[in-house]
């Protein structure tokens, strides 16, 4: 099965949340002001978000006015269409010209962060590129360790300190390391969760300020990993990492299990930050680049 059919079929409980509630509110019936506030419920139901689906409903009432949408059929064209503009163009990852690409990656335990690191090492490593992943979440002693099991399966090296040392020190070392060893890629691992007194922000703001000074211009990328499944739980996991040290893209994973698919227009629309990397299954090949156009495609065929 080919990657489009199978984000398809990954996309087939948030089709039936959006696309077939859809169907059946308007099949045999006028398109009327009442169904398209039911249909403002069933967008946000699907976690659009009410930004977004206000402006989505906003647009069919303008549409409905001029007689531009008669059934269900057009019904779903407009939604799709509106949500291939609030989605806009694609993002990918911002390679510099100077080695190596920094990439921060944040996210709270247990939204498939190691994982996503270990195939984004993998998906580079295959590309002929020299990976160096940062076990820079110390204050797990299992991160660490499934870092390293990560790192073998996607021919990386690893860096790493002991159990509880200082998360920022093996950030610096990491990037040192690289320089050294001419790697092209540095991933950096971050803590979801702290077992001490020590505010979890403040302790990603360091990590990012020494990235900083060990290289001027790094990170490159600042990578929130959010759970698909989380729906409005990842909005706010997203606000409140973007606020404390910014960030440039999300890595959302878990989309194939979810009917809360419609997170990544809610993420856009309401925060204005790309979703560039998806995650639809658990192989190692299964984290792709986010394109919009062909997840708005893949959400509407079914």
């Amino acid at each position: 099965m080919g990657f489009f059919d199978r984000l398809k079929d990954g996309l087939s409980k948030t089709r039936k949340s959006l696309v077939g509630r859809v169907e059946d509110l308007f099949t045999g019936r006028r398109i009327d002001a009442e169904g398209l506030q039911e249909l403002e419920e069933v967008l946000i139901m699907a976690d659009v978000g009410p930004k977004a689906a206000s402006s989505i409903t906003n647009n069919l009432k303008e549409k409905a006015k001029r007689g531009e949408i008669q059934d269900a059929l057009d019904v779903k064209t407009a939604i799709k269409d509106k949500m291939s503009m609030l989605l806009g163009n694609s993002s990918i990852l911002n390679f510099p010209e100077e080695k190596p690409f920094v990439i921060m990656a944040l996210g709270v335990n247990g939204v498939g962060k190691t994982t996503t690191i270990g195939k984004l090492a993998r998906r580079f490593s295959n590309n002929g590129l020299k990976v160096i992943i940062a076990a820079a979440d110390t204050f797990r002693a299992a991160a660490i360790e499934q870092l390293e099991i990560w790192a073998k399966r996607a021919d990386a090296q690893i860096v790493k300190h002991q159990a509880g040392s200082d998360p920022a020190a093996v950030a610096y070392d990491a990037i040192a390391s690289a320089k050294a060893r001419s790697a092209d890629v540095v991933i950096i691992d971050t803590a979801g969760r702290l077992h001490t007194k020590t505010n979890l922000m403040e302790e990603i703001k360091k990590v990012k300020k020494v990235v900083e000074k060990a290289m001027p211009g790094a990170p490159h990328e600042v990578l929130l990993v959010v759970d698909a499944t989380t729906g409005q739980n990842a909005l706010r996991q997203a606000q409140m990492f973007n606020e404390a040290v910014g960030i440039t893209g999300i890595a959302l994973t878990k989309l194939d299990g979810t009917a809360k698919g419609g997170i990544v227009v809610a993420i856009k629309d309401t925060l204005g930050l790309p979703v560039k990397l998806i995650g639809i299954g658990e192989g190692i090949d299964d984290l792709r680049d986010f394109d919009s156009r062909e997840f708005v495609e893949a959400l509407f065929e079914g």
